[in-house]
């Protein structure tokens, strides 16, 4: 009689759950164990006194891909999720006092980038086309495929591309060619953030990050991205996957040259044909794998920063605020080598505002409002003087300061209650290394395609890989792409040992 084929997935986020349906749907018997209570990750979710927040990931962005990898699944990006356009995409707030919509809204545009800077309207035409065509270009060749080798990236077509991909020059750099405004030059550029990343260093071509915006458009699905994880979690159960929370693992068990299982926290041992690992890589290589070697190596990458993440229940709504508000302060250079190379935060940090409620009046009582404010910061470094309790406030008093500033005078009376993330909150709950929430591994040259880690263990071929450290790389819609890719892998290597 027929057996099919045991798979069990460490971690019930995004890339857990995706891999998990991909492998049930083609006939494998799939487990998921999860540490924490309930499935999501980074993209969870917290729901107090009706005020609902994300805990991560707070807008749909690139959804070509969503939709490339959810509809494979059978999920329809529209329907099931509910999805709404947002227009504007965010508003921004600059330190002068001006601010300008990032909008898809041609008239709106035009209009806005005139006034900044007088012709600047064609340049961010062919700015937003090339940003395009790098992203088309990227995951089409550099992050939408599994390399088997290094031959297959470093060869010459890979290298014209990456030339093409304007590789060898800084976002922030490549931007002034544009535009002159240096609120331009932040409008259009600042997105590299989104994955960790400091426009002054990482690559001219997550111009990609705005292109893709603008082209594609940004979305929220209705009751959050958790509803992301939800409509996974639904599919899991129609494919009779069966997660359990609050079952940490402690080590995944090894024979030889394979992975036969996994070891619980409570001395269960569970076997499998074959594991899918989609805690953050650099955990598991340390903590369940007690790989010192690669440990050692992993440690020295670059890691994304890290955020400190305020959520507030708000007794009444401020209509200064959009769903998404960036604020850009200054000194602004300065504010990022903070972050990035001082391994701390500014006196006054630029920061995000989420009030869904603007899309989505279920986020919170009627005539109320759930704000998340995130402020980037540095990731958790021993080497640093992080004395986070310090931080913490330092930056809440400035956050505050700049709300009032923008209108918002009365915040601090209507605050009903707080809940604060800190990058140990990170590492803590959902084992990301170094607290990096948006990502862990940074997004260098030498850390993507065939240079990140693979979606394959070296030695032990029946152990996988999936999540944001892994390739392609980190946020939820190339998260969902490499659960994607890694469960082509295992159905491919599948069908070289059946033909054997």
């Amino acid at each position: 009689m027929f057996r099919k084929q045991k798979a069990i997935v460490i971690g019930a986020g995004v890339g857990g759950l995706a891999t998990a349906n991909f492998l049930a749907q083609n006939g494998y018997e799939v487990e998921i164990y999860e540490k924490n209570c309930n499935p999501g990750g980074r993209c969870a979710q917290k729901i107090q006194d009706g005020h609902r927040f994300d805990l991560g990931a707070t807008i749909l962005l690139m959804p070509s891909l969503y939709k490339q990898v959810l509809s494979e699944l059978g999920i329809d990006l529209e329907n099931d999720l509910e999805t709404t356009s947002l227009t504007p995409i965010y508003k921004l707030f600059f330190g002068d006092g001006s601010s300008f919509s990032f909008t898809r809204d041609e008239n709106k545009m035009r209009e806005q980038l005139e006034a900044f800077e007088p012709g600047s309207y064609p340049k961010y035409k062919a700015y937003v086309k090339e940003g395009y065509e790098y992203f088309n270009l990227a995951m089409n060749d550099l992050l939408g495929k599994n390399f088997d080798s290094l031959f297959e990236f470093v060869n010459l077509k890979s290298i014209r591309l990456l030339m093409k991909l304007k590789t060898y020059r800084n976002h922030a750099t490549y931007v002034k060619a544009y535009f002159k405004d240096e609120r331009l030059q932040k409008a259009f550029s600042f997105q590299n953030i989104y994955v960790g990343q400091n426009p002054y260093d990482a690559p001219a071509f997550f111009s990609m990050l705005p292109g893709a915006e603008i082209a594609e458009g940004a979305l929220f699905p209705k009751g959050g991205m958790n509803r992301i994880v939800q409509a996974l979690v639904e599919l899991a159960e129609k494919n009779n996957i069966k997660i359990n929370c609050k079952k940490p693992v402690k080590e995944i068990v090894l024979n030889g040259k394979t992975a036969r299982g996994i070891l619980l926290d409570d001395g269960t041992e569970i076997g499998a044909d074959l594991v899918i690992a989609s805690a953050d890589l650099p955990y598991v290589y340390d903590k369940l794998l007690n790989d010192r070697q690669k440990t050692r190596s992993l440690k020295k990458k670059k890691y994304s920063c890290s955020a400190i993440v305020f959520h507030w229940g708000v007794d009444k709504v401020y209509p200064q605020l959009d769903h998404h508000s960036v604020f850009l302060n200054e000194p602004y250079r300065e504010g990022l080598d903070a972050i990035f190379k001082e391994k701390s935060v500014s006196d006054n940090p630029s920061f995000y505002v989420h009030a869904p409620v603007r899309s989505d009046k279920t986020a919170a009582p009627e005539n109320q409002d759930s704000l998340s404010v995130i402020v980037p910061v540095a990731h958790l470094d021993d080497k640093a003087d992080q004395d986070w309790k310090a931080l913490r406030e330092k930056v809440r008093v400035a956050v505050i300061r700049r709300l009032k500033e923008a209108g918002l005078t009365d915040i601090e009376d209507h605050i009903k209650f707080e809940i604060c993330y800190l990058p140990k909150t990170w590492e803590n709950s959902c084992n990301v290394t170094n607290g990096s929430v948006f990502g862990s591994l940074g997004h260098t040259i030498f850390q993507m395609g065939y240079f990140r880690p693979h979606n394959q263990h070296k030695k032990y071929k029946n152990l996988y890989f999936a999540g944001g450290s892994t390739h392609p790389g980190n946020g939820v819609p190339l998260v969902l792409l490499g659960a994607k890719l890694t469960s082509e892998r295992i159905l491919n290597d599948a069908k070289k040992l059946n033909f054997n």
